[in-house]
C-alpha cells in the first residue's frame, strides 16, 4: 500500500463519457457528484436516505462470476462516490432528451399523465428505464416490484403504472378478475344515469401514438470498463479524504491484510445502513475498506446439504438465487429459501436490495432485520476468514446478541453463509408486520422453524426468532426447549404463548413503542405458524399413526383465511368523464385531457427546479441552527467554534436583522426564549453545504428550562393554553331537541396529525444585486408576494426593490404557503450581510422537524336522534393542535367550524371550536385546510349512531343528507341537487348493495380476515371565505411575430395551472397553444398577488387571462374584421404598424365571500364541489394489516377544464387522504422532539397502497355561470374521501367486535394504522398479553391528539 497520500485515480462512466478523478471525497455520494462536480440535476435530492426514490439511477457492471453485464437501479443518495471504480452510471440525462429524443419510458409516463409536480419522476423514469434494460417485456408483477421504492406525493400513482403497464406483456386488464366481465360496463342498473355513451369518455391517452421500444437503441456498456473487468487490476486502489481513507484491494489476501492493519474500520459494500448511520447518528469512521472487487465474496455454492452464498452478493442477487433454487429442488428441500423469498419481497425498495449485501444485512443484526430471524432458526452457519485462516460460527442467539465469545475477532470478515436445506416433516416459516405492505421496516417480525417426529405431530425440534421486539434479533431458546416432545395441539399452543410472552419481554418504556401491540404480535405469529403446520401436516399424513386420532388438531375452514397474506396487485381501474362538444373546434383545448406543459421536461430531468439552478458567481451556504428544548430561556449563544472551522464565513444571528423580526410571538429567529423543539434559533453561512452543516453541531447554546411544557391538547386544555377566541356556530334549539328524542349517543375523535412531505424540502437562493439594495429571490413557494413582503420588512427595504421568481414548485400542499418566507428572510439577512449570494436547502430531518403540518384534532359530539336514526341535535366540540404560534390556526378552526356539517342537514346544531397554543412547532395550512379532520368527527358520529339504531351507516347518511334547495348552519343558499346526483352514481357505479351483501357472506365464513364496505358524501365549499383573497391578476404580452406571452399570479405546483392557463388563452385568442408561453411567475410581472391555494387558483387566474385576451381581441377587431381572411400574424404586424397595444393586464376582481362571526351568518365560500367515494377493504384480525380490494369515486367537476389534470388531482388527493387516515402517523417523545423526520419512520402511501380496483367519474356537467367555462377547482376536495377507505376499516373491525360480543367502541383514532386494527379486535391473544400500569414508565412517544 503506498504511502504517499496521493489517492488514485477513479475511473468510472456516466451517460457514456468517461470520469477520471483524482481528488475524490470518500465521504461524497454519487448524488452530490452527479449534481455539484457534472451538473447533471436531473437526478433528485430528497431525503438523503435511500428510502424515497427521488435520486434513482442505473449502475452498470461486468459481473465476474456470471461473466455478464449486470444493470441495476441504486439511489444516488447512498452511494459512496469511491464504490464506483469500473462501474458505468446511466442518470435520466442520458436516457433520453428532448432535445436530441425521447425515450419510451419518458414520453408514456409524460402521455399517460403519470407527472405532477415532477420532481419524483426522473427517479421513476430511472426505475422503469432499468427494469427495462433487464426485461424488455415485464410482467407485472416485476412492475410492481421495480417502483415499490420510489415514492411520490401527487399523483396517486395509478398513471405512473399505467405508463409502465403499456410495456408489459398482454394482461387481461379490462377482464376483470378473469369474470369476463368489461370494467366499462359498470353498475347495478344499466341505464346509467351519466348520460349517452358517446358523450362519456375513458380514454386519457392514446396508446397508439408511443414509440415502440427497442432494446437496441440503448447505451451499450464501455468497452474500455468491459477491458478493465476481464483483466482486473489487483492492486490496492487508495483515495484520501479530508478525514476519511477509502481503501479498496484487488485481492481477497490484501484485504486480510487491511483487516489486520485496521480492524476498526468497516467493509462498506452497498452502504444501506452506514450511510443513514453517518447521517443521522453523526457515526464517523477514518478508514472505509470496500470489499467489492475481490470475486471470492460474491461465490454461490450449492451443495448436497444446502446452499452457501458470499457475503458480497446482494439481497436482490440473493432474492434470484433462492428463486432458481426453490425451481429446482423438491418443496420439502426449500422451506427456507422460501421463507426467506417471501421476507426479500418485501424488504426495503428494490434500489436498497441491488445496493445492501447480504453480510452487510447480517453483521449489522439491525433489531428488526428480515433475514436474521430466518437464519437464526434455520442453523445457518457464518464462514469466517481472516489472515489467520477459516473458521465458521453459528447464526444463533449469541451472535446475534453480539457475545464476544460468538462473534467475528477484529480482523476476521464474513465470507459467506451457508444456509442448510429443510427436511421431510420440517416447517420454516416468516412473519412480518409493517406500517404499510413494501418499503417499511418491521414492527415485529419473525422467523419458526418446527421438526416433527416422522409420521407424528410430536415436536422433535423447534426455534423461534424475533425481530423489533428487543435491540437485537430474539431468540426464544428457553421456551423452544420446554415445547419439545409436546404435541402440536391446542394444549401446546397455549402453553407455548404463556412461555413466550414470558420470555421475550418487552419493557412498556421499550424505544419504538407499540409495546402492547408488539406482544399481541408475537402470539398471533406464533398462531398463524401452528395453523400453518397443521394445514401442511393435513396433506403429508392422510392417516396419523398416532391410534387415538380423536385429539388431532384440525384447521377449520373459518380460519383457513388467516393462513394467507395479501397478494401485492396492480391496480387496474376507470377514469371516465364528459366528451367535449363534437361541435367544438379542434384546436380549441378546453375540456380535453392535455398534457402537462412540462411532463415531458419533468421525464427528461430538464424541469428545473430551485436548487437545479446553477452555482452563482460567490455563492454560499446556510444551515440553520434549531432548538433542542420545547420551552426554555437562552441563556447564551457560543458561536466561537463554529467560525474557528475552515470555509465558515460567518453565523447569522437575531441581532444581525436590520428590520423587524418576524411578529411578536412568532420571531424569524429566536430571541431570549424558545418554545419548541426545531425553533429556529441561528444559522451558519459557509462556502460548502458540508462544512455548513458541521459548523451548526459546533455551535454551543446554554438553556434554562421554563414551565409550563404543553403537547397534548388534554394539556393545553387544562392550562387553559389557547392561541385564538373560541369561534362558534348555532342554529335552532340544541338544548330542548335534547330532550325530545328518543336516544342519545356521546363519543370522542383523536385525528392525528399530517407531515406535507412534498418531494422537494423547503428551499431559496437569495442573489443580492450590485445596486440600489435590490436582490433577486429564486424560492419554492405557494406565495411569492408574501415572501417578497416579509423580506422587505426584515431588511427594512421597499417591496420594490425584491423580485421573487417561481418557475415551479416540487409539491406544496399549504405547506409552502407561509414557511418559505421565514427561510427567504433568514436567507437575505445573510445575503445582506455577507453581500455574497446564500443557497438555503433544508435536509428532510430538518424540513420535518422545522416546518409543522396538519393540525391533530381532538372532537367530542353529542347526537340526540329518533329511533330509525333521524339526527334531531348535534353538539360537536373541537379542539386542534396548533402549536407554538398562531400561524393559520385561527382560519383552520373557523373553515373547521364551517365545514363540520359537511352533507347533513340537522335542524339543531351547535359547533365550536379552539385552536390550542402548544409547545411544538407551529401547525399550518395542509390540503383541506381543517375540513378532512373536522368531517371526520361528523362521519363518525354518523357510524356510532347507525350501530344504536341497528342500521347500516348509509341508511343513516341517507335520511340526514340535504334533500332540497336549503340553506346551511351559516345561512348560505345551496342546491344539494348535484350532491344528490354523486350519492345515487356511486351507489349505482359501486354496485353497493350486492357488495355490502358479498362483505357480509365473506364474514360469516371468515374468522381471522374481515371485510368491510363503506361510502361517504362530500360537500366541499371552495376558496377563502374573504372577497380580497379571490382577486387575481395577469399580463398578457403579443409579441411581432404572433407569439404570445402570458404571466399570472399563480404558482405551478405541479396542480397544472400554467397548463389551464395556455387552455384558457389559447380557446380566447383562438390561436394554437404552441403558439402561447408561461416562463414563470414573477413579482415583477404580477404584483400583489395571492397565495395559489384554497382550490380557487386556476378559477381566478383563469378570469385574469381570459379578461386580458379579451382586452387583446377587442383591440384587434377592427383589423379582423377588415381582413376576415388574415392570418394570426398578418393581424399582429397590421396592429402594430397601426400603433395598438399588444400588451394587456387582465383582473379579476375575486368572488364576494364574506363571514359575519358575531352573528354566525355569511356567504363565506363561492361555490361548492360534491362528491362521494365508496371503499372497500379487508383487514387481517392477527395482524391488523389491510388491503384495500376496491374504491370508486364520483366528483361533480361541472364542464372540467382538463380532466386528465382534474382526474389526476382527485387521485392524488384521494391516496394523500388515504395516507392521513390509515398509515401517516407522526410520533413526539415525552420532551417533544418529532421521531419520525424521513420516509423510514413516516409512511406516505407507495404504489401498493393503491386500491385493487380504483375507479374515478365526473359527474356530467351541470352549468355554473359563475366559474371560468362552468369549471370547477378539484385540488382539495378528494383528500376527505380518503376517510371511505378509513369507515371500511372502520366497518370490518365492527363485524369483529359485533361477532365476538365485544362492546362498541365510540372512541375513534385516526390514523387506522395496523396497531390499532389489531388492538380492536380484541381476542384470545389480545387479553393473554401483560399490560403495564402508566404510571410505573415513561412511554417512548405522547399522543398530541
Amino acid at each position: 500500500m503506498r504511502c504517499a497520500s496521493r489517492s488514485d485515480e477513479l475511473v468510472f462512466f456516466v451517460n457514456g463519457r468517461k470520469v477520471m478523478e483524482r481528488n475524490v471525497d470518500p465521504e461524497g455520494t454519487l448524488l452530490t457528484f452527479l449534481r455539484k462536480n457534472l451538473r447533471l440535476t436531473g437526478t433528485k435530492y430528497a431525503c438523503g436516505r435511500g428510502g424515497c426514490g427521488a435520486c434513482t439511477v442505473m449502475v452498470s457492471k461486468h459481473d465476474p462470476v456470471s461473466r455478464k453485464i449486470r444493470h441495476f437501479s441504486v439511489t444516488a443518495c447512498l452511494m459512496p462516490i469511491c464504490s464506483l471504480y469500473g462501474a458505468a452510471v446511466t442518470t435520466v440525462e442520458g436516457v433520453g432528451s428532448i432535445k436530441t429524443r425521447l425515450h419510451p419510458v419518458q414520453e408514456r409516463i409524460a402521455k399517460s399523465h403519470g407527472t405532477q409536480c415532477g420532481f419524483c419522476t426522473p427517479g421513476m423514469v430511472m426505475s422503469m428505464y432499468t427494469l427495462l434494460r433487464n426485461h424488455p417485456q415485464p410482467s407485472e408483477e416485476q412492475l410492481t416490484e421495480a417502483l415499490g421504492g420510489n415514492l411520490c406525493r401527487c399523483t396517486g400513482y395509478r398513471p405512473i403504472l399505467e405508463s409502465g403497464r403499456t410495456f408489459c406483456m398482454e394482461s387481461n386488464s379490462c377482464q376483470q378478475k378473469g369474470t369476463g366481465k368489461c370494467c366499462l360496463d359498470w353498475g347495478e342498473n344499466d341505464s346509467s344515469p351519466l348520460g349517452k355513451k358517446n358523450e362519456i369518455c375513458t380514454k386519457l391517452f392514446a396508446k397508439e401514438e408511443f414509440q415502440s421500444l427497442d432494446p437496441t437503441q440503448e447505451l451499450i456498456f464501455p468497452p474500455e470498463l468491459l477491458r478493465m473487468a476481464e483483466n482486473p487490476e489487483k492492486r490496492i486502489l487508495t483515495f484520501y479524504g479530508e478525514r476519511v481513507t477509502w481503501i479498496s484491494p484487488g485481492t481477497l489476501k490484501d484485504l486480510l491484510e487491511l483487516k489486520v492493519k485496521h480492524p476498526e474500520a468497516p467493509l462498506v459494500v452497498g452502504n444501506t445502513s452506514l450511510g443513514p448511520a453517518m447521517k443521522s447518528q453523526r457515526q464517523f469512521h477514518p478508514v472505509l475498506l470496500s470489499p467489492a472487487r475481490i470475486s471470492e465474496l460474491s461465490m454461490v455454492t450449492k451443495t448436497s446439504d444446502g446452499l452457501t452464498i458470499g457475503a458480497g452478493c446482494s439481497l436482490a442477487q440473493m432474492q434470484d438465487i433462492l428463486a432458481e433454487r426453490i425451481a429446482e429442488l423438491p418443496e420439502e428441500k426449500t422451506q427456507t429459501y422460501r421463507a426467506l423469498l417471501k421476507h426479500l419481497r418485501s424488504l426495503a425498495g428494490q434500489q436498497i436490495r441491488n445496493m445492501a449485501s447480504l453480510g452487510g444485512h447480517v453483521i449489522s443484526r439491525h433489531c428488526c432485520s428480515d433475514l436474521n430471524p430466518v437464519l437464526a432458526v434455520s442453523n445457518a452457519t457464518l464462514n469466517l476468514i481472516s489472515a489467520e485462516g477459516t473458521r465458521q460460527i453459528p447464526l444463533n442467539e449469541h451472535f446475534l446478541a453480539g457475545l464476544a465469545s460468538a462473534d467475528l475477532k477484529p480482523e476476521e470478515i464474513l465470507e459467506s453463509v451457508h444456509i442448510p436445506h429443510s427436511q421431510k416433516w420440517e416447517f420454516v416459516s416468516a412473519f412480518r408486520q409493517a406500517q404499510c405492505q413494501q418499503n417499511a421496516l418491521p414492527h415485529v417480525n419473525a422467523g419458526m422453524r418446527v421438526l416433527l417426529k416422522e409420521g407424528t405431530d410430536s415436536i422433535e425440534d423447534l426455534s423461534i426468532a424475533y425481530g423489533g421486539v428487543g435491540a437485537a434479533t430474539i431468540s426464544a431458546h428457553r421456551s423452544c426447549q420446554q415445547l419439545l416432545g409436546r404435541r402440536w395441539n391446542e394444549l401446546m399452543l397455549d402453553e407455548a404463548c404463556r412461555l413466550l410472552l414470558d420470555e421475550v419481554s418487552l419493557p412498556g418504556s421499550a424505544p419504538g413503542g407499540r409495546v402492547e401491540f408488539k406482544r399481541t404480535l408475537v402470539v398471533s405469529f406464533l398462531f398463524k405458524f401452528y395453523l400453518e403446520v397443521l394445514q401442511e401436516l393435513k396433506k403429508l399424513v392422510k392417516l396419523f399413526s398416532v391410534a387415538d386420532s380423536r385429539h388431532r388438531s384440525e384447521v377449520s375452514d373459518q380460519f383457513l383465511s388467516a393462513l394467507e397474506d395479501f397478494p401485492v396487485t396492480i391496480p387496474q381501474g376507470v377514469q371516465t368523464y364528459q366528451n367535449v362538444d363534437p361541435h367544438q373546434p379542434l384546436q380549441d383545448p378546453v375540456g380535453r385531457p392535455i398534457m402537462h406543459l412540462s411532463a415531458l421536461k419533468h421525464a427528461t430531468g430538464e424541469a428545473m427546479f430551485c436548487d437545479d439552478i446553477p452555482v452563482v458567481d460567490k455563492e454560499l451556504f446556510m444551515a440553520l441552527v434549531t432548538s433542542s428544548r420545547a420551552h426554555a430561556k437562552i441563556i447564551s449563544i457560543d458561536v466561537s467554534k463554529a467560525l474557528e472551522l475552515p470555509e465558515v464565513v460567518d453565523v447569522i444571528t437575531a441581532e444581525d436583522i436590520p428590520g423587524t423580526n418576524g411578529a411578536e410571538g412568532d420571531k424569524l429567529l429566536a430571541v431570549e426564549e424558545v418554545t419548541c423543539v426545531g425553533q429556529i434559533i441561528c444559522a451558519v453561512v459557509a462556502e460548502t453545504d458540508v462544512q455548513a452543516k458541521r459548523a451548526t453541531e459546533k455551535i454551543e447554546i446554554t438553556y434554562e428550562d421554563l414551565e409550563p411544557v404543553i403537547f397534548t391538547i388534554k394539556d393545553a386544555i387544562k392550562h387553559n393554553s389557547f392561541l385564538c377566541p373560541e369561534k362558534k356556530l348555532e342554529q335552532g334549539n340544541v338544548e330542548e331537541a335534547f330532550e325530545k328524542v328518543d336516544q342519545i349517543i356521546e363519543g370522542e375523535v383523536h385525528v392525528g396529525g399530517q407531515e406535507h412531505f412534498y418531494m422537494e424540502t423547503q428551499r431559496v437562493l437569495v442573489i443580492p444585486k450590485t445596486e440600489d439594495k435590490e436582490l433577486d429571490i429564486y424560492v419554492s413557494t405557494q406565495d411569492p408576494a408574501h415572501v417578497q413582503k416579509t423580506v422587505s420588512s426584515t431588511l427594512n427595504i421597499p417591496i420594490n426593490r425584491i423580485t421573487c421568481h417561481v418557475k415551479r414548485v416540487g409539491g406544496g400542499f399549504g405547506g409552502k404557503v407561509g414557511k418559505p418566507a421565514v427561510f427567504g428572510a433568514i436567507a437575505a439577512v445573510g445575503a445582506i450581510k455577507t453581500g455574497h449570494p446564500i443557497r438555503l436547502v433544508l435536509d428532510r430531518e430538518d424540513d420535518m422537524l422545522i416546518t409543522g403540518g396538519r393540525h391533530p384534532l381532538f372532537g367530542k359530539y353529542k347526537a340526540g336522534f329518533t329511533n330509525n336514526g333521524r339526527i334531531k341535535a348535534l353538539d360537536i366540540e373541537c379542539y386542534i393542535n396548533g402549536g407554538c404560534t398562531l400561524d393559520d390556526s385561527e382560519l383552520v378552526t373557523e373553515f373547521l367550524i364551517l365545514k363540520l356539517e359537511n352533507a347533513y342537514k340537522i335542524r339543531n346544531l351547535r359547533f365550536r371550536g379552539r385552536a390550542c397554543m402548544t409547545n411544538l412547532p407551529s401547525n399550518t395550512a395542509f390540503r383541506g385546510f381543517g375540513f378532512p379532520q373536522g368531517a371526520l368527527v361528523t362521519e363518525s358520529c354518523i357510524t356510532a349512531v347507525a350501530a344504536k339504531c341497528g342500521l347500516p351507516p348509509e341508511k343513516i347518511r341517507e335520511k340526514n343528507m340535504y334533500k332540497t334547495v336549503d340553506k346551511t348552519i351559516y345561512k348560505q343558499a345551496f342546491n344539494p341537487e348535484t350532491l344528490i346526483r354523486c350519492w345515487n352514481e356511486c351507489l349505482d357505479k359501486s354496485s353497493f348493495h350486492s357488495r355490502r351483501m358479498q362483505v357480509e357472506e365473506f364474514n360469516k365464513k371468515n374468522y381471522w380476515k374481515k371485510k368491510g364496505i363503506a361510502i361517504i358524501p362530500m360537500k366541499f365549499s371552495v376558496g377563502f371565505a374573504a372577497t380580497s383573497y379571490h382577486q387575481a391578476a395577469a399580463l398578457v404580452h403579443i409579441y411581432t411575430d404572433g407569439s404570445v406571452l402570458v404571466t399570472h399570479g399563480g404558482n405551478e405546483l405541479g396542480q397544472g395551472i400554467h397548463t389551464k392557463m395556455l387552455q384558457v388563452a389559447s380557446r380566447e385568442l383562438k390561436i394554437p397553444m404552441s403558439c402561447i408561453h408561461i416562463s414563470e411567475t414573477s413579482t415583477a410581472t404580477v404584483p400583489n398577488t395571492i397565495a395559489t391555494a384554497a382550490s380557487v387558483g386556476a378559477d381566478v387566474n383563469g378570469r385574469a387571462v381570459q379578461n386580458a385576451c379579451q382586452i387583446l381581441l377587442k383591440r384587434l377587431e377592427p383589423i379582423i374584421k377588415k381582413h376576415p381572411e388574415g392570418t394570426w400574424e398578418n393581424w399582429i404586424e397590421a396592429a402594430f404598424e397601426q400603433r395598438i397595444s399588444l400588451s394587456a393586464t387582465g383582473y379579476f376582481r375575486g368572488y364576494k365571500a364574506f363571514m359575519d362571526w358575531e352573528k354566525g351568518v355569511g356567504d363565506p365560500f363561492p361555490y361548492y364541489v360534491y362528491g362521494a367515494a365508496c371503499s372497500e377493504v379487508e383487514i387481517d384480525c392477527l395482524t391488523g394489516a389491510h388491503k384495500k380490494i376496491r374504491t370508486d369515486i364520483i366528483m361533480d367537476a361541472c364542464c372540467s377544464l382538463n380532466p386528465a389534470i382534474d382526474i389526476g388531482q382527485i387521485e392524488g388527493s384521494f391516496i394523500q387522504g388515504m395516507g392521513l387516515y390509515t398509515t401517516e402517523e407522526l410520533k413526539y417523545s415525552p420532551e417533544g422532539i418529532l421521531y419520525s423526520r424521513s420516509p423510514d419512520e413516516y409512511k406516505i402511501p407507495t404504489i401498493t397502497d393503491v386500491p385493487e380496483e380504483f375507479n374515478v367519474s365526473l359527474l356530467p356537467s351541470s352549468q355554473t355561470p359563475l366559474t371560468i367555462y362552468s369549471s370547477k377547482g378539484l385540488g382539495e376536495s378528494g383528500m376527505f374521501l380518503g376517510s371511505s377507505v378509513f369507515f371500511a376499516i372502520a366497518d370490518a373491525v365492527a363485524t369483529v367486535r359485533r361477532e365476538r360480543d365485544i362492546a362498541e367502541d365510540f372512541m375513534v383514532q385516526s390514523p387506522a394504522t395496523p396497531e390499532r386494527v389489531r388492538m380492536a379486535c380484541a381476542d384470545r391473544f389480545t387479553k393473554m398479553i401483560p399490560r403495564d400500569d402508566p404510571e410505573t414508565f415513561k412511554p417512548w412517544s405522547i399522543p398530541i391528539a
